[in-house]
């Protein structure tokens, strides 16, 4: 039987009407791909297979000054657990200008019980430095309690209050000291990315809280673990030093895709971290 007219255009229309909204579908599909990792902010996290730790800009760059500290001193995961549980408690790992009486910085180091100036202690190279100085004289700190430790180095009011932080600071450790390979990831909208390119200035600051001497557009990395505390470094500082990419042992971070972590790359070295 032949089709009429009006049957035959109300198929035409039905037919307009499905590409239509495929089209619509479609472009909706794509937006949110696009925009997708910007749909949660401006975060970090430290991710594992015993969790996940989110922490800001600012946090997550001085949790990995406090790893960087770490390897210089050539110290064990365990050290790096007690030090974030320490800076998690005393001032959920910000740089603070103030606290009780005199204390300030991560770890509300106290001038005045010879930490050292208020100045060097907002330093958190300078004030890691010094927790860790102290927390190695701790007669076999990595097989006390982890809160039992930090108390030996703050003796603070209350130490039990560390052991609270004890779980996310092991999250933590695993992912900043590379034994979790590409386990940190951080990301930020356009507007938030820094346009001036201060990538050399970034390898400068970090070259010497590491007293490393490399040169060029990366540094070298004496095994996987450091490396990937080196790459860690670089993608919690990338905001602030405008760095764009970060490549390393097959993978790359990309700031314009931040919130997709680590990609596959097949040309990122596996010796030297790079970045541009």
């Amino acid at each position: 039987m032949p089709v009429s007219r009006t049957s035959g255009r109300r198929l035409r229309l039905a037919v307009i009407a499905l590409i239509t909204t495929l089209v619509i579908v479609g472009g909706g599909v794509a937006l949110y791909v696009h925009f997708r990792p910007y749909l949660h902010g401006t975060n970090c996290e430290a991710r594992t297979s015993t969790g996940v730790m989110p922490l800001d800009l600012d946090q997550a760059a001085n949790a990995a000054t406090i790893a960087a500290v770490a390897l210089r001193k050539k110290l064990p995961e365990e050290a790096v657990v007690i030090a974030y549980a320490t800076a998690l408690q005393e001032s959920h790992l910000r740089n603070l200008e103030s606290g009780d009486r005199d204390s300030v910085g991560l770890f509300q180091q106290r001038p005045s019980q010879g930490w050292g100036t208020s100045a060097q202690l907002k330093d958190p190279v300078y004030a890691a430095n010094r927790f860790f100085n102290a927390l190695v004289k701790v007669k076999d700190y990595t097989g006390l309690p982890v809160h039992d430790a930090a108390q030996r180095v703050q003796r603070s009011a209350d130490g039990k209050a560390y052991a609270r932080h004890e779980e996310d600071a092991r999250v933590m450790a695993a992912a900043y000291t590379g034994r979790v390979p590409g386990a940190v990831r951080c990301w930020y909208p356009p507007n938030k990315r820094k346009k001036q390119d201060q990538s050399a200035q970034a390898l400068d600051t970090l070259r010497k809280t590491l007293k490393r001497k490399d040169t060029g557009d990366g540094i070298t990395a004496a095994n996987a673990r450091s490396g990937w505390t080196i790459a860690t470094w670089m993608v919690a500082h990338a905001q602030p030093y405008g760095i764009h990419e970060v490549r390393y042992a097959g993978r790359r971070w990309r700031s314009a895709q931040g919130h997709d972590g680590w990609t596959k790359d097949s040309d990122a070295p596996t010796d030297r971290v790079l970045i541009n």
